[in-house]
């Protein structure tokens, strides 16, 4: 047997009511002027979190933007130096985590992370930010936040339109990590671990969200972003990059309607990968049961009802091809087309 495996340092607090120790825990990153990032619906809470955390809040940042621009970015390394802030506390998904990232990659400040959604990037050391309507991504140990707190209780407030796709993202993420070209033991077991949560979870998210599905989605999400940073991307991510960074599109929703039709492609390509997904999601048919999921959460399911041409496919496939994915076998611009294709036109793979 042989394989790498690179682990992440990181602390982890994971608990119900665990948002109520943020203070704690900067006072433990020795950050005395944090700068609280968040979006803009998110700005109330973010707010509450600076009467939480008393003086050691320097100002409530809720500017952050989808795929980080980096023009953004710019607009917030003005008010961090306006403010000399020494450190970053994060309240939200994706976007908030990767405006902090981009944040942290140019000045190095610690950053505290409290996610409100499924998306999992708060334990990756990659960065995605979007110049000139292309998105680039690269991996630094630099842009790991050294702390984050997962508390089921935040994200019992999401909507159930936003949690189904949020947990397909996440259920993306462990998938891609399986089938990765240097996929290793560890990265593995996680991967299936993170399947298996999320699996419970969502039928119990959509019929009836208790606090147990609740801490099982965030417990699936951390796993999945966690094996997801150890290893290299799969065709999978490299499309949803693409088609996300180029027109604008919801990243959860690009990752619930592509991920049937990737692992679809994963079935030839990585079968004994794909085996593994079988298990943890204890069916046969892996495309299949994820588009019958795809079906129960997504309310436009397909690219076709997200407002894609067939034209904008032809673009993703350039783009994809430019960033060639840690795929186990070299991946063709006709076999992406034919992905997006499959998933423009929304049918059973």
């Amino acid at each position: 047997m042989n394989f790498v495996y690179q682990g992440n340092n990181q602390r982890v607090v994971f608990a119900a009511g665990a948002r109520s120790r943020a203070g704690e825990e900067l006072d433990l990153l020795g950050v005395s002027r944090a700068m609280i990032i968040t979006t803009p619906p998110q700005a109330d809470s973010a707010a509450s979190f600076a009467r939480l955390i008393g003086d050691r809040a320097s100002i409530v940042y809720p500017g952050a933007q989808m795929y980080t621009p980096t023009n953004v970015t710019e607009g917030a390394l003005t008010a961090v130096s306006s403010v000399k802030a020494d450190g970053i506390l994060v309240i939200g998904g994706g976007t908030a985590i990767g405006l902090s990232k981009a944040i942290a990659f140019r000045t190095d400040l610690p950053q505290l992370v409290i996610p409100t959604t499924f998306a999992g990037s708060e334990m990756t050391r990659i960065l995605e930010e979007v110049e000139r309507g292309i998105k680039k991504t690269q991996r630094s140990p630099k842009v790991l936040p050294e702390t984050v707190i997962y508390d089921p209780e935040l994200v019992a407030g999401l909507p159930l339109r936003v949690v189904g796709p949020s947990a397909m993202t996440a259920m993306a993420h462990a998938i891609d990590a399986l089938c990765a070209v240097d996929a290793n033991p560890i990265s593995s077991l996680l991967a299936e671990e993170a399947i298996r949560a999320l699996r419970r979870a969502l039928p119990r998210l959509l019929a009836g969200p208790n606090e147990a599905a609740w801490a099982d989605a965030l417990y699936g999400a951390c796993l999945a972003g966690t094996c997801l940073g150890t290893v290299a991307m799969g065709i999978h991510h490299k499309i949803c990059h693409a088609l996300g960074g180029a027109f604008d599109l919801s990243h959860a929703d690009v990752h619930c309607i592509l991920l049937p039709y990737t692992a679809a492609f994963n079935r030839n390509t990585a079968s004994k990968a794909v085996q593994r997904v079988a298990r943890a999601l204890e069916g046969d048919d892996v495309p299949s049961a994820l588009y019958d999921m795809m079906l129960e959460v997504e309310t436009q399911p397909s690219l076709k009802a997200l407002g894609l041409t067939r034209a904008a496919l032809e673009r993703a496939a350039d783009l994809a091809m430019k960033n060639p994915c840690g795929s186990s076998s070299q991946v063709t611009r006709e076999e992406i087309l034919q992905i997006l294709f499959a998933a423009y036109e929304g049918k059973r793979p």
